[in-house]
């Protein structure tokens, strides 16, 4: 499955070993509908050299109505074969605002038993800032043989969620802002009810970032975490609208070396739609 390496490489690292013979580059940009931005023809247009594009609503779970779920392991294996990803790669994930929906791609790559994954700090934005090469074009790498596997540990379901409501075993962090958290602001997406699973906390992860799109540093996140009422010490579950930014969260515990870290899948999506979770506001 390829060695563990650092979650968050900067842009001179990833300058010096782009050509490196088992690094893949993947491009991980992903919007929410409304910003109505094509990531994919955005890479055509211009990506790090080498780099490939990683859907993330194409490389998910078709059989349900809920957003970019994780897909099966044969599924992932094979669309990230077709990317050229194979087991011995190290594999570092960039996306077009800094480190967002990258960390998305991170936590996926890790929940089928790939460890050897990074983040770019600061991703595209930062790359382009410094006046790095970009390509523009399709991308057509050579298929590579990947296993995946799945780990249980890194994945929250519902069932997992209502569960621990009773429990209350995992803390449950959310990525959201503190309005949607709150039901002060309107959900993006339809038909979701406004609010948040009862007893989470909340840690808006846009706070995570230094002006430029980099993560803070570590004693930042540590002061983040502390503030939003988070036991470093105890076992976390992240949320948030469908899944993407509860992997910055997710990412960012990781940095400062907490192992006990899962990501609720379905998120907002899965329990604010529907009429039987409870929700505190």
């Amino acid at each position: 499955m390829g060695n563990a390496m650092d979650e968050l490489l900067t842009t001179e690292w990833l300058a010096k070993h782009l050509r490196d013979a088992d690094l893949r580059v993947l491009d991980g940009s992903w919007h929410m509908p409304q910003a109505k931005r094509d990531p994919r023809a955005e890479f055509l247009e211009a990506h790090i050299p080498g780099a490939v594009f990683f859907d993330i609503d194409g490389i998910a779970d078709h059989g349900t109505s809920l957003p970019h779920m994780l897909p099966g392991e044969r599924e992932f294996a094979d669309a990230v074969g077709a990317l050229g990803v194979g087991d011995g790669d190290r594999v570092v994930v960039y996306d077009s605002r800094g480190v967002a929906s990258a960390a998305r791609v991170w936590w996926t790559f890790r929940a089928f038993g790939h460890d050897a994954v990074a983040v770019l700090d600061g991703g595209l934005p930062r790359w382009r800032a410094e006046g790095r090469p970009l390509e523009r074009g399709p991308a057509t790498p050579p298929r590579r043989a990947f296993t995946a596997r799945r780990q249980p540990a890194l994945v929250r379901d519902l069932a997992a969620m209502r569960a621990n409501l009773t429990t209350g075993d995992e803390q449950v962090l959310d990525a959201r802002s503190a309005g949607r958290f709150r039901a002060t602001e309107p959900e993006p997406r339809p038909g979701l009810r406004g609010g948040h699973i009862p007893r989470s906390r909340n840690l808006p992860y846009e706070t995570l970032y230094r002006p430029d799109g980099t993560l803070l540093p570590p004693e930042g996140l540590r002061q983040a975490f502390a503030a939003s009422g988070v036991d470093l010490e105890r076992p976390v579950v992240t949320t948030c609208g469908s899944g993407v930014t509860a992997s910055v969260l997710a990412l960012a515990l990781h940095r400062l070396g907490h192992r006990q870290v899962a990501v609720y899948d379905g998120s907002w999506s899965e329990w604010g739609g529907r009429p039987d979770t409870p929700i505190e506001t």
